[in-house]
Protein backbone atom coordinates (compact mmCIF):
# COMPACT_ATOMS: atom_id res chain seq x y z
CA UNK A 1 0.00 0.00 0.00
CA UNK A 2 1.36 3.13 -0.74
CA UNK A 3 1.51 5.92 2.55
CA UNK A 4 2.37 8.86 0.45
CA UNK A 5 -0.64 8.46 -1.55
CA UNK A 6 -3.73 8.37 1.07
CA UNK A 7 -1.42 10.58 3.45
CA UNK A 8 -4.10 13.49 3.90
CA UNK A 9 -6.56 12.28 1.65
CA UNK A 10 -10.10 12.89 2.34
CA UNK A 11 -12.06 9.79 2.33
CA UNK A 12 -15.66 9.11 3.07
CA UNK A 13 -16.46 5.53 4.28
CA UNK A 14 -19.69 4.39 4.81
CA UNK A 15 -20.49 1.35 7.02
CA UNK A 16 -17.34 2.00 9.41
CA UNK A 17 -19.05 0.64 12.41
CA UNK A 18 -19.52 -2.77 11.12
CA UNK A 19 -16.00 -5.58 10.55
CA UNK A 20 -15.20 -4.86 7.69
CA UNK A 21 -15.62 -0.80 7.90
CA UNK A 22 -13.91 -1.34 11.25
CA UNK A 23 -10.74 -2.69 9.29
CA UNK A 24 -10.72 -0.39 6.73
CA UNK A 25 -10.95 2.85 8.88
CA UNK A 26 -8.17 2.20 11.08
CA UNK A 27 -5.73 1.22 7.68
CA UNK A 28 -6.94 3.98 6.52
CA UNK A 29 -6.05 6.31 9.50
CA UNK A 30 -2.44 4.30 9.79
CA UNK A 31 -2.07 5.56 6.06
CA UNK A 32 -2.53 8.87 7.27
CA UNK A 33 -5.93 9.38 5.53
CA UNK A 34 -8.41 11.96 7.02
CA UNK A 35 -11.61 9.61 7.19
CA UNK A 36 -15.32 10.40 7.75
CA UNK A 37 -17.54 7.71 8.45
CA UNK A 38 -21.08 7.01 7.90
CA UNK A 39 -23.32 4.04 9.24
CA UNK A 40 -25.81 3.02 11.89
CA UNK A 41 -25.37 2.41 15.37
CA UNK A 42 -22.96 -0.99 15.98
CA UNK A 43 -25.71 -3.95 16.52
CA UNK A 44 -26.07 -4.91 21.17
CA UNK A 45 -23.42 -6.47 21.97
CA UNK A 46 -19.62 -6.93 21.01
CA UNK A 47 -18.00 -4.76 17.96
CA UNK A 48 -14.95 -4.49 16.27
CA UNK A 49 -15.89 -0.67 16.67
CA UNK A 50 -16.08 -0.46 20.54
CA UNK A 51 -13.00 -3.09 21.08
CA UNK A 52 -10.31 -1.28 18.57
CA UNK A 53 -11.75 2.27 19.78
CA UNK A 54 -12.62 2.70 15.80
CA UNK A 55 -14.30 6.26 16.99
CA UNK A 56 -10.52 7.66 17.89
CA UNK A 57 -9.16 6.66 14.20
CA UNK A 58 -11.89 8.91 12.35
CA UNK A 59 -11.88 12.61 11.52
CA UNK A 60 -15.51 12.02 11.87
CA UNK A 61 -18.02 9.32 12.85
CA UNK A 62 -21.46 10.17 11.69
CA UNK A 63 -24.12 7.72 13.06
CA UNK A 64 -26.77 7.92 10.40
CA UNK A 65 -28.66 5.46 8.09
CA UNK A 66 -27.69 4.81 4.50
CA UNK A 67 -31.56 4.69 4.11
CA UNK A 68 -31.70 8.81 4.74
CA UNK A 69 -30.69 10.39 1.33
CA UNK A 70 -31.10 13.80 2.66
CA UNK A 71 -28.93 13.37 5.55
CA UNK A 72 -25.73 10.84 3.15
CA UNK A 73 -26.28 14.18 1.08
CA UNK A 74 -25.36 16.85 3.75
CA UNK A 75 -22.53 14.21 5.41
CA UNK A 76 -20.79 13.73 1.93
CA UNK A 77 -20.93 17.58 1.00
CA UNK A 78 -19.71 18.56 4.17
CA UNK A 79 -17.09 15.92 4.32
CA UNK A 80 -15.78 17.18 0.80
CA UNK A 81 -14.19 13.48 0.27
CA UNK A 82 -11.54 13.06 -2.18
CA UNK A 83 -12.49 9.20 -2.22
CA UNK A 84 -15.62 7.29 -1.48
CA UNK A 85 -15.94 3.92 -0.38
CA UNK A 86 -19.28 2.36 -0.04
CA UNK A 87 -19.54 -0.60 2.73
CA UNK A 88 -22.65 -0.35 4.37
CA UNK A 89 -25.08 -2.73 3.81
CA UNK A 90 -27.46 -5.50 5.38
CA UNK A 91 -24.65 -8.11 4.92
CA UNK A 92 -25.45 -11.90 5.87
CA UNK A 93 -27.89 -14.31 3.85
CA UNK A 94 -30.05 -15.89 6.87
CA UNK A 95 -31.34 -12.08 7.96
CA UNK A 96 -32.03 -11.91 4.28
CA UNK A 97 -34.83 -13.97 4.81
CA UNK A 98 -36.33 -12.46 8.25
CA UNK A 99 -36.09 -9.15 6.91
CA UNK A 100 -35.82 -8.87 2.79
CA UNK A 101 -37.82 -5.23 2.67
CA UNK A 102 -34.90 -3.88 4.58
CA UNK A 103 -32.41 -5.95 2.82
CA UNK A 104 -33.17 -4.61 -0.06
CA UNK A 105 -33.72 -1.16 1.11
CA UNK A 106 -30.23 -1.00 2.58
CA UNK A 107 -28.50 -2.81 -0.05
CA UNK A 108 -30.17 -1.11 -3.26
CA UNK A 109 -31.78 2.22 -2.32
CA UNK A 110 -28.57 2.82 0.33
CA UNK A 111 -26.41 2.43 -2.95
CA UNK A 112 -28.63 4.48 -5.28
CA UNK A 113 -28.25 7.55 -2.74
CA UNK A 114 -24.66 6.97 -1.90
CA UNK A 115 -24.60 7.82 -5.81
CA UNK A 116 -26.46 10.21 -5.78
CA UNK A 117 -24.67 12.19 -3.17
CA UNK A 118 -21.86 11.85 -5.11
CA UNK A 119 -23.23 13.57 -7.91
CA UNK A 120 -23.95 16.52 -5.12
CA UNK A 121 -20.41 16.02 -4.51
CA UNK A 122 -17.94 18.00 -6.74
CA UNK A 123 -15.12 17.24 -4.77
CA UNK A 124 -15.24 12.80 -5.47
CA UNK A 125 -13.14 11.66 -8.14
CA UNK A 126 -13.16 8.19 -6.95
CA UNK A 127 -15.76 6.16 -5.79
CA UNK A 128 -15.66 1.70 -5.04
CA UNK A 129 -19.02 0.35 -4.32
CA UNK A 130 -18.45 -3.04 -2.15
CA UNK A 131 -21.26 -5.52 -2.96
CA UNK A 132 -20.21 -9.65 -2.89
CA UNK A 133 -19.42 -12.67 -4.45
CA UNK A 134 -23.12 -13.46 -4.39
CA UNK A 135 -24.16 -10.93 -6.93
CA UNK A 136 -23.49 -13.74 -9.44
CA UNK A 137 -26.46 -15.72 -10.85
CA UNK A 138 -24.96 -18.62 -9.17
CA UNK A 139 -24.83 -22.36 -11.20
CA UNK A 140 -22.47 -23.57 -8.36
CA UNK A 141 -19.56 -24.77 -11.73
CA UNK A 142 -16.34 -25.88 -10.74
CA UNK A 143 -14.62 -22.98 -12.62
CA UNK A 144 -14.50 -19.22 -10.94
CA UNK A 145 -17.03 -16.48 -12.59
CA UNK A 146 -15.59 -13.60 -14.68
CA UNK A 147 -16.61 -9.80 -13.93
CA UNK A 148 -19.02 -10.32 -16.73
CA UNK A 149 -20.83 -13.16 -15.70
CA UNK A 150 -24.63 -12.38 -15.34
CA UNK A 151 -26.11 -10.80 -12.13
CA UNK A 152 -28.64 -13.01 -9.95
CA UNK A 153 -29.22 -13.99 -6.80
CA UNK A 154 -31.60 -16.85 -5.48
CA UNK A 155 -32.23 -15.54 -1.82
CA UNK A 156 -32.64 -11.37 -1.20
CA UNK A 157 -29.31 -10.65 0.02
CA UNK A 158 -27.45 -12.23 -3.18
CA UNK A 159 -30.33 -10.54 -5.15
CA UNK A 160 -29.73 -7.18 -3.70
CA UNK A 161 -26.00 -7.29 -4.08
CA UNK A 162 -26.98 -8.42 -7.78
CA UNK A 163 -28.88 -5.50 -7.96
CA UNK A 164 -26.67 -2.97 -6.45
CA UNK A 165 -23.80 -3.81 -8.84
CA UNK A 166 -26.84 -2.98 -11.69
CA UNK A 167 -27.40 0.19 -9.89
CA UNK A 168 -23.83 0.76 -9.68
CA UNK A 169 -23.54 -0.04 -13.82
CA UNK A 170 -26.51 2.36 -14.80
CA UNK A 171 -25.08 4.73 -12.90
CA UNK A 172 -21.58 4.77 -14.25
CA UNK A 173 -23.29 4.77 -17.95
CA UNK A 174 -25.95 7.49 -17.06
CA UNK A 175 -23.61 10.15 -15.24
CA UNK A 176 -20.56 9.00 -14.67
CA UNK A 177 -19.34 7.22 -18.20
CA UNK A 178 -15.59 6.80 -18.77
CA UNK A 179 -15.83 8.06 -22.43
CA UNK A 180 -17.12 11.56 -20.68
CA UNK A 181 -14.76 11.72 -17.85
CA UNK A 182 -13.19 14.93 -18.80
CA UNK A 183 -16.47 16.85 -17.82
CA UNK A 184 -17.51 14.93 -14.73
CA UNK A 185 -13.80 13.51 -13.68
CA UNK A 186 -15.61 10.85 -11.23
CA UNK A 187 -14.56 7.27 -11.37
CA UNK A 188 -16.93 4.61 -10.42
CA UNK A 189 -16.02 0.62 -10.04
CA UNK A 190 -17.43 -2.14 -7.80
CA UNK A 191 -15.99 -4.53 -5.86
CA UNK A 192 -16.67 -8.18 -5.39
CA UNK A 193 -15.28 -10.59 -2.69
CA UNK A 194 -16.04 -13.89 -0.66
CA UNK A 195 -16.46 -15.40 2.46
CA UNK A 196 -14.53 -12.56 4.70
CA UNK A 197 -13.07 -13.83 7.87
CA UNK A 198 -11.15 -11.96 10.99
CA UNK A 199 -11.20 -10.91 14.64
CA UNK A 200 -13.38 -8.41 15.45
CA UNK A 201 -16.71 -10.64 14.09
CA UNK A 202 -19.15 -11.55 16.05
CA UNK A 203 -21.78 -11.16 13.33
CA UNK A 204 -24.79 -13.81 14.16
CA UNK A 205 -25.01 -16.82 11.90
CA UNK A 206 -21.70 -16.79 10.43
CA UNK A 207 -19.63 -19.94 11.01
CA UNK A 208 -16.03 -18.49 12.99
CA UNK A 209 -17.74 -15.99 15.21
CA UNK A 210 -20.23 -19.13 16.33
CA UNK A 211 -16.84 -21.08 16.90
CA UNK A 212 -15.52 -17.79 19.47
CA UNK A 213 -18.70 -17.89 20.90
CA UNK A 214 -19.01 -21.53 21.46
CA UNK A 215 -15.90 -21.13 23.33
CA UNK A 216 -16.44 -18.27 25.52
CA UNK A 217 -20.32 -20.25 26.92
CA UNK A 218 -18.13 -23.68 27.06
CA UNK A 219 -20.17 -25.27 24.74
CA UNK A 220 -19.50 -27.34 21.31
CA UNK A 221 -19.79 -25.40 17.95
CA UNK A 222 -22.56 -27.34 15.90
CA UNK A 223 -22.18 -26.95 12.17
CA UNK A 224 -24.81 -27.10 9.71
CA UNK A 225 -23.60 -27.50 6.55
CA UNK A 226 -20.70 -29.13 7.22
CA UNK A 227 -19.59 -30.23 3.33
CA UNK A 228 -19.99 -26.50 1.86
CA UNK A 229 -17.45 -24.88 0.24
CA UNK A 230 -16.92 -21.53 1.08
CA UNK A 231 -13.91 -19.07 -0.52
CA UNK A 232 -12.44 -18.26 2.87
CA UNK A 233 -10.03 -15.04 2.98
CA UNK A 234 -8.81 -13.03 5.77
CA UNK A 235 -10.64 -9.20 5.80
CA UNK A 236 -6.90 -7.34 4.84
CA UNK A 237 -7.48 -9.28 1.77
CA UNK A 238 -10.21 -7.60 -0.18
CA UNK A 239 -9.84 -4.82 2.13
CA UNK A 240 -6.18 -4.25 0.48
CA UNK A 241 -7.99 -4.68 -3.08
CA UNK A 242 -10.55 -1.88 -2.50
CA UNK A 243 -7.20 0.72 -1.40
CA UNK A 244 -5.76 -0.55 -4.89
CA UNK A 245 -8.38 0.07 -6.81
CA UNK A 246 -9.07 3.05 -5.32
CA UNK A 247 -5.84 4.80 -5.67
CA UNK A 248 -6.12 3.70 -9.43
CA UNK A 249 -9.04 5.19 -10.02
CA UNK A 250 -8.10 8.35 -8.43
CA UNK A 251 -4.86 8.52 -10.27
CA UNK A 252 -6.03 7.08 -13.76
CA UNK A 253 -9.85 7.36 -13.62
CA UNK A 254 -11.56 5.39 -16.28
CA UNK A 255 -9.63 3.00 -17.19
CA UNK A 256 -10.40 0.95 -13.97
CA UNK A 257 -13.98 2.44 -14.07
CA UNK A 258 -15.78 -1.24 -13.96
CA UNK A 259 -16.47 -4.21 -11.65
CA UNK A 260 -13.63 -6.10 -10.16
CA UNK A 261 -13.35 -9.72 -8.06
CA UNK A 262 -11.15 -10.53 -4.92
CA UNK A 263 -10.88 -13.98 -3.86
CA UNK A 264 -8.83 -16.33 -2.24
CA UNK A 265 -6.24 -18.94 -3.73
CA UNK A 266 -8.26 -22.24 -5.26
CA UNK A 267 -6.90 -24.04 -2.55
CA UNK A 268 -8.19 -22.02 0.28
CA UNK A 269 -11.93 -22.92 -0.94
CA UNK A 270 -12.41 -25.21 1.68
CA UNK A 271 -15.58 -27.00 3.45
CA UNK A 272 -17.10 -25.50 6.54
CA UNK A 273 -16.09 -28.96 8.31
CA UNK A 274 -12.16 -28.59 7.59
CA UNK A 275 -12.64 -24.42 8.89
CA UNK A 276 -13.99 -26.14 11.93
CA UNK A 277 -11.52 -28.90 12.43
CA UNK A 278 -8.74 -26.59 11.88
CA UNK A 279 -10.36 -23.87 14.42
CA UNK A 280 -10.41 -26.53 17.22
CA UNK A 281 -6.80 -28.07 16.19
CA UNK A 282 -5.07 -23.98 16.41
CA UNK A 283 -7.01 -23.27 19.72
CA UNK A 284 -6.72 -26.34 21.40
CA UNK A 285 -8.29 -27.29 24.61
CA UNK A 286 -11.79 -25.55 25.01
CA UNK A 287 -12.76 -26.01 21.65
CA UNK A 288 -14.64 -28.68 19.86
CA UNK A 289 -17.44 -28.95 16.75
CA UNK A 290 -20.42 -31.34 15.63
CA UNK A 291 -22.36 -31.58 12.99
CA UNK A 292 -25.91 -30.82 13.77
CA UNK A 293 -29.34 -31.20 11.61
CA UNK A 294 -30.95 -27.85 10.12
CA UNK A 295 -34.56 -28.49 10.96
CA UNK A 296 -35.05 -24.85 9.91
CA UNK A 297 -32.22 -24.69 6.82
CA UNK A 298 -32.62 -22.19 4.35
CA UNK A 299 -31.59 -22.41 0.44
CA UNK A 300 -27.57 -21.34 1.14
CA UNK A 301 -25.12 -22.01 -1.79
CA UNK A 302 -23.15 -24.78 -1.55
CA UNK A 303 -20.01 -23.54 -4.06
CA UNK A 304 -18.74 -20.23 -5.35
CA UNK A 305 -15.60 -19.43 -6.65
CA UNK A 306 -14.43 -16.18 -8.47
CA UNK A 307 -12.14 -15.83 -11.19
CA UNK A 308 -9.18 -12.75 -10.10
CA UNK A 309 -7.26 -12.69 -13.06
CA UNK A 310 -8.53 -9.36 -13.46
CA UNK A 311 -7.04 -8.03 -10.70
CA UNK A 312 -4.08 -9.60 -10.43
CA UNK A 313 -3.17 -8.91 -13.88
CA UNK A 314 -4.24 -4.86 -13.73
CA UNK A 315 -4.18 -3.76 -10.13
CA UNK A 316 -0.96 -6.14 -9.06
CA UNK A 317 -2.98 -7.83 -5.97
CA UNK A 318 -3.26 -11.16 -4.52
CA UNK A 319 -3.72 -12.72 -1.78
CA UNK A 320 -0.98 -12.46 0.68
CA UNK A 321 -1.98 -15.21 3.34
CA UNK A 322 -2.61 -18.35 3.23
CA UNK A 323 -6.04 -19.37 5.02
CA UNK A 324 -3.92 -21.89 7.86
CA UNK A 325 -1.82 -18.70 8.37
CA UNK A 326 -5.33 -16.05 8.56
CA UNK A 327 -7.20 -18.52 10.96
CA UNK A 328 -4.13 -18.78 13.40
CA UNK A 329 -4.31 -14.42 13.47
CA UNK A 330 -7.63 -14.69 14.38
CA UNK A 331 -7.29 -17.46 17.14
CA UNK A 332 -4.44 -14.81 18.34
CA UNK A 333 -6.84 -12.04 17.68
CA UNK A 334 -9.53 -13.17 19.80
CA UNK A 335 -7.15 -14.87 22.52
CA UNK A 336 -5.73 -11.55 23.17
CA UNK A 337 -9.14 -9.72 23.88
CA UNK A 338 -10.33 -12.29 26.24
CA UNK A 339 -7.06 -11.45 27.90
CA UNK A 340 -7.64 -7.37 27.96
CA UNK A 341 -5.25 -6.38 25.84
CA UNK A 342 -4.92 -3.13 23.20
CA UNK A 343 -7.44 -4.45 20.25
CA UNK A 344 -6.25 -1.46 18.17
CA UNK A 345 -3.16 -2.18 18.91
CA UNK A 346 -3.58 -5.58 17.90
CA UNK A 347 -5.42 -4.71 14.62
CA UNK A 348 -2.32 -2.53 13.32
CA UNK A 349 0.07 -4.75 14.24
CA UNK A 350 -1.51 -7.17 12.36
CA UNK A 351 -1.97 -4.88 9.13
CA UNK A 352 1.48 -4.24 9.64
CA UNK A 353 2.31 -7.61 9.49
CA UNK A 354 0.56 -8.17 6.31
CA UNK A 355 1.51 -4.58 4.66
CA UNK A 356 5.75 -6.76 4.93
CA UNK A 357 4.42 -9.70 3.62
CA UNK A 358 2.91 -7.56 0.47
CA UNK A 359 6.28 -5.31 0.25
CA UNK A 360 8.51 -8.53 1.04
CA UNK A 361 6.74 -11.06 -1.28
Amino acid sequence: MNPDFWRGKRVFLTGHTGFKGGWLALWLHALGAEVTGYARETAPGLSLYEAAGIRDAMQASIIADIRDPERLREAMIDARPDIVLHLAAQALVRPSYAHPVDTYAANVMGTVYLLEAVRSTPTVRAVVCVTSDKCYENREWPWGYRENEAMGGYDPYSSSKGCAELVAAAYRNSFFHPERFDAHRVAVATARAGNVIGGGDWAQDRLIPDFIRAISAGQTLAIRNPAAIRPWQHVLEPLAGYLLLAEKLYRHGPEFASAWNFGPREDDARTVEWIAAELTRIWGEGSDYRVQRDDGAVHEAHYLKLDCSKARQALGWRPRWTLPDALRRICDWHRRHRAGDDMRAVCLEQINDFQLAAATD
